[in-house]
């Protein structure tokens, strides 16, 4: 086949596949309703069921229930056959998939599910199958034809099953109430998550770490407490220990600029006054937008304050390496 035939038929299986899912939409009824009231009131956790690509369909379903506040996972019909059977409780919420709705391994386990008394779900072409006509709440996943010309590989069938599963996924996310800050709990590793977990606190510097002198100390002497604490910056504090300026590398070439003998200054006569300061409970990422909002002035330092005292001091490294960009 030349480059055309190929592309043809890749347009072709995504229309197909784009009809079916179409046709989708009229199939979402009251029994989707009754699903969703079903897993809501569920208090212990969705059971996602299904053989061969349906299986695999299944898992993606369960991942994302999961991820978007309805804990779930995925059991291998044939596995529970051989006691995986035991990790459904009568608690649970079950969801089997099968488009035929007449799998063996499904079909040979729906008496024990019965037996345990727990909701169960179908989502099948046939609601006249044996899955279907025991079911509780039947999701219709049915297509007129698969994308596959010989009519064999599931195609159109998963795709359609997938869709449902994410209707079913957001529908309940949107009735839970489900936030950003949610999602972020179950996503850690995730850039969103670290945007929306990682706080000032978690990773400024504190204590002795703090670049810190008086407003009389000797700009020199200041300019070792800039080395030694390596942050290109230093807070400077009154007698009392409250906040009243900050020196950075930057106000340092600006002195010389301006032939200030930086031998006999003092580091309060070159100081920058009324710093811009945050505070701990500051998200990381608040704290790069305040940084990059600063533009020409090329903030890379901001002080953590609590009642007038520098508690601590975070760099635009110490963001970026918590991995919030």
């Amino acid at each position: 086949m030349d480059e055309t035939a190929f592309l043809n038929i890749g347009r072709r299986t995504i229309e197909i596949e784009k009809r079916a899912v179409q046709r989708l939409e009229k199939q979402i009824d009251g029994q989707f309703y009754l699903a969703c009231k079903a897993i809501l009131a569920c208090t212990g956790r969705v059971v996602v069921m299904g053989m061969g690509k349906s299986h695999h369909v299944g898992n993606k379903i369960a991942a994302t229930l999961a991820s978007t506040g309805t804990p779930a996972f995925s059991v291998h019909p044939a596995e529970a056959s051989h006691g995986d059977l035991g990790m459904i409780t009568e608690k649970d919420v079950v969801i089997a998939i099968s488009f035929s709705g007449n799998v063996t391994e499904i079909v040979m386990i729906l008496p024990l599910l019965k037996r345990l008394k727990v909701p169960l779900i179908s989502m099948t072409g046939d609601p006249h199958s044996p899955l279907g006509l025991q079911a509780d709440f039947k999701l219709n996943v049915g297509v007129e034809e698969e994308a596959c010309p010989l009519k064999l590989a599931p195609t159109c069938s998963t795709t359609v099953a997938l869709v449902m599963g994410d209707a079913l996924a957001i529908a309940l996310l949107e009735a839970r109430g489900f936030t950003r800050e949610d999602f972020a709990f179950s996503h850690p590793g995730g850039a969103l998550g670290r945007k929306l977990l990682v706080k000032i606190e978690d990773i400024m510097h504190k204590g002795a770490a703090i670049p810190k002198v008086l407003v009389d100390t000797p700009l020199p002497k200041a300019l070792i407490e800039m080395t030694q604490k390596t942050l290109g910056m230093t807070t400077i504090v009154d007698s009392a220990g409250r906040l009243v300026g900050i020196f950075t590398d930057g106000d340092l070439r600006r002195s010389v600029d301006q032939g200030v003998d930086i031998n006999s200054a003092l580091i309060g006569d070159v100081m920058t006054q009324a710093p811009r300061t945050i505070v701990k409970e500051m998200l990381a990422a608040e704290a790069l937008g305040l940084m990059e909002e600063s533009g020409k002035a090329q903030i890379t330092c901001l002080i953590v304050e609590s009642e007038q005292r520098p508690i601590g001091v975070v760099h635009v490294h110490d963001i970026l390496n918590a991995g919030v960009y």
